[in-house]
C-alpha cells in the first residue's frame, strides 16, 4: 500500500487501487457513491457499501461479559434463584454457594435437572464448570467422573465430564482414564468427539464458550442440520459441527422439529459438578437474513430494501433535474439500487442534459467511473458513458 500527499488529503492506494480517504477529506467530495459490485437479486447491497446499516457497539465489561449479553449467574443467590428452576417451574434444590457457584448433590439429590426460566434459541453461551477432586467419583466407571451436559434448548448435549486423565498421550501410562471419545468433555455427546483435549486438571475452573444454531425447518422439511462450535479452555474442539440427531445414549435419534426457543438444561448424573459464570448472547438465524446472501436471500424481499434504499437516496437529491456531474453520480447510485420509473427517467434524463454541456476531462473522467460500475454489473449498456 503506497500514501500519497494530494493538498489537504491524505489518500491511500492500494495495488488493487482501492480509494480510502484521511481525516481531512469528506464523504461528499471524496467518497464515490458507485465503488463496488452493485445490488443483485440476492444481495440488498452493494460490495463496500456506504449506505448498509453499521453494527452496532459492544462493549465488554470488565469480567468479560458483552454489554449485550443476558445474565444467567453471576454469583449472587438472588441470580440464582431468579433464573434458574426445575423441570416443574418450580424452585431447583441444586445448591448455591457463597463462594459464587451453584452445584449437584452426588446420589441424584437434586431433583432432577436444571433449567432456565429465560428461553432462547441460537446463542453465543459461556459458562464455567468445576470438578472438586475430594468429591470426583473413581470407582463407578468413567462415565462417572463428574458427568454432567449442557443441553442446548435441551436437545443438543455438549458433555461435561472431568476428562483430563482421558488422553491418547496418557494410553498405558499410571492416572490414564479409558473412555468412549464421544462422551468425554468438549463432545457433542454420542456424535462427536472433541478435536483435541484441552482440559485442566480437576479442581482448576473449565471454560466453555459455545456458538450455537439451531435446526431449520421449513413446512416439515429440513433445510439446515444446526451447526455448534465449542472453545474449551480457550482451544477450538467442535469446527462448526452438523447436528445429526438429538442427543441420545447408546441409539441414534434423528432430528425433529421443536420450538424455536427453549431453555438451557444443565444435566444431573449424580456426581457433584460446580458452575459459575453463565450468559449468553441471542444469535440472529443466518437463515433469517432474506435480505443478503446467496444461502437464504429472498428476491421479493431483497427488491423492496433495494427499492426502499432507492426512494431513500433520491430524496435527498435536491433538483434531480439538474445537469451537473454531482447530480449524474448520485442518480447512477440510485439506479444501481432500482433501475425503474421515475428514477431511472431522471437518470436518463439528467445525463443526457449533461452530455450536451459536460465539464472538464477530470470531471467527465469522474462521472465516468462511477458509470464504469453501472456498465460491469449490466445496470446500464457502455454507451451511456460520456465521450
Amino acid at each position: 500500500m503506497q500514501l500519497w500527499r494530494a493538498g489537504d488529503y491524505d489518500i491511500l492506494f492500494s495495488m488493487k487501487n482501492t480509494l480510502f480517504l484521511g481525516a481531512a477529506a469528506t464523504p461528499a467530495v471524496l467518497l464515490a457513491a458507485l465503488y463496488g459490485d452493485t445490488p443483485d437479486e440476492k444481495h440488498a447491497w452493494a460490495v463496500h457499501d456506504w449506505n448498509r446499516p453499521k453494527p452496532a457497539k459492544v462493549e465488554v465489561c470488565c469480567n468479560g461479559v458483552p454489554s449485550d449479553a443476558v445474565v444467567l449467574f453471576d454469583g449472587t443467590k438472588e441470580s440464582f434463584e431468579r433464573n434458574w428452576r426445575d423441570e416443574k417451574g418450580n424452585p431447583s434444590k441444586w445448591q448455591f454457594s457463597d463462594e459464587g457457584y451453584f452445584y449437584t448433590l452426588p446420589e441424584w439429590k437434586n431433583g432432577g435437572a436444571i433449567f432456565t426460566r429465560e428461553e432462547f434459541g441460537d446463542c453465543q453461551l459461556h459458562l464455567e464448570y468445576r470438578h472438586d477432586p475430594e468429591r470426583l467419583y473413581k470407582d463407578k466407571g468413567p462415565q462417572m467422573r463428574g458427568n454432567s451436559g449442557v443441553f442446548l434448548m435441551g436437545n443438543y448435549e455438549i458433555q461435561v465430564l472431568e476428562s483430563y486423565y482421558t488422553s491418547r498421550d496418557l494410553d498405558g501410562k499410571e492416572g490414564f482414564v479409558d473412555n468412549y471419545a464421544d462422551g468425554q468433555a468438549g463432545s457433542v455427546y454420542a456424535e462427536n468427539p472433541p478435536m483435541v483435549n484441552p482440559a485442566r486438571k480437576p479442581g482448576e475452573w473449565q471454560v466453555y464458550d459455545i456458538v450455537f444454531h439451531q435446526p431449520v425447518w421449513k413446512d416439515g422439511k429440513l433445510l439446515h442440520p444446526g451447526s455448534v462450535t465449542v472453545f474449551f479452555n480457550g482451544v477450538l474442539v467442535q469446527d462448526h459441527w452438523e447436528m445429526e440427531g438429538l442427543t441420545t445414549h447408546c441409539k441414534r435419534r434423528p432430528l425433529a422439529p421443536h420450538a424455536t426457543k427453549g431453555s438451557l438444561q444443565l444435566q444431573d448424573h449424580g456426581c457433584v459438578v460446580q458452575f459459575r459464570n453463565i450468559w449468553y448472547r441471542p444469535l440472529p438465524s443466518r437463515w433469517a437474513n432474506l435480505t443478503h446472501g446467496n444461502m437464504s436471500a429472498c428476491p421479493e424481499k431483497v427488491m423492496a430494501l433495494r427499492r426502499e434504499t432507492a426512494a431513500k437516496l433520491f430524496a435527498k437529491i435536491a433538483d434531480p433535474k439538474a445537469a451537473t456531474a454531482d447530480n449524474v453520480k448520485a442518480l447512477a447510485e440510485v439506479i444501481s439500487y432500482a433501475n425503474e420509473g421515475e428514477y431511472k427517467a431522471a437518470f436518463d434524463s439528467a445525463l443526457e442534459a449533461y452530455r450536451a454541456k459536460p465539464g472538464d476531462k477530470k470531471e467527465v473522467d469522474d462521472v465516468n467511473k462511477a458509470l464504469d460500475v453501472l456498465v460491469r454489473n449490466k445496470v446500464v449498456p457502455a454507451s451511456a458513458k460520456v465521450k
